[in-house]
């Protein structure tokens, strides 16, 4: 009597035992192309999760997913393929736990965006966030200009954490509003109080041209000095 199921195809999809071993090696390929790929997109394109955590996801779905759907993946190859994921999941866990610097690398690390109302151009540099995003995310925070924060932080999941001046402390800052900092201009129109368009940095110019002291760009936005309204 014909059996129902065919078990050596089902389990194995009649590959030799020694293919197992060319499983192990290829899961651990991928997760370590997986997890540098992800470290390399940055911290904004794994919003939410971890890089760790979305490289988890990503390589235990697709060996979830697989032999499923796919008769010429066995089930057992794709368990081998979940037990050397776990087997990694550990170790990198392992090494975070026992080395600082394994973990920044994994995991990065939380960076100062705006210090004092300005720009900290060396940390903005190391993160893959485009202005035009940054200046988004602010606005969604109820920000109008950066002489209302005291510090913000691009933390290791994505996210921005913003710390604010009390209203009596709020300055002069470059605004963030699109109609307001499309204004910005290489000619100084008359005497005021103007914001690098660049780094933030506010001063009090002339009419003319400037360059800023911080970054030694020479784009000026006029300042704006609102509270905020939450």
């Amino acid at each position: 009597m014909k059996e129902i199921f065919e078990w050596n195809r089902l389990f194995f999809n009649e590959l030799p035992e020694v293919f197992l071993l060319e499983v192990i090696f290829r899961s651990t390929v991928m997760f370590t192309i997986l997890l540098l790929t992800l470290k390399l997109a940055g911290k904004r394109g794994v919003k939410q999760l971890s890089i760790f955590e979305t490289v988890i996801v990503i390589a235990l779905g697709s060996a979830a997913g697989d032999p499923m759907f796919y008769e010429d993946v066995g089930i057992v190859p794709a368990a081998i393929v979940f037990l050397v994921i776990i087997i990694l999941y550990r170790s990198v866990t392992w090494l975070t736990g026992k080395s600082k610097k394994f973990e920044e690398f994994i995991e990065g690390k939380t960076e100062c965006l705006i210090n004092d109302g300005k720009f900290s151009i060396s940390s903005f540099k190391k993160e893959t966030l485009a202005q035009d995003e940054f200046f988004a995310e602010l606005r969604i925070k109820s920000i109008e200009h950066l002489g209302q924060v005291k510090h913000a932080f691009i933390e290791t999941s994505g996210e921005i954490s913003v710390f604010y001046y009390e209203d009596k402390d709020v300055g002069y800052g470059l605004p963030i509003l699109p109609l307001l900092f499309e204004k910005k201009n290489r000619i100084i129109p008359e005497d005021g109080i103007y914001s690098c368009s660049f780094c933030g940095n506010t001063e009090k110019l002339n009419k003319g041209t400037s360059t800023c002291k911080d970054c030694n760009k020479d784009e000026w936005v006029p300042s704006i000095n609102n509270k905020r309204i939450t």
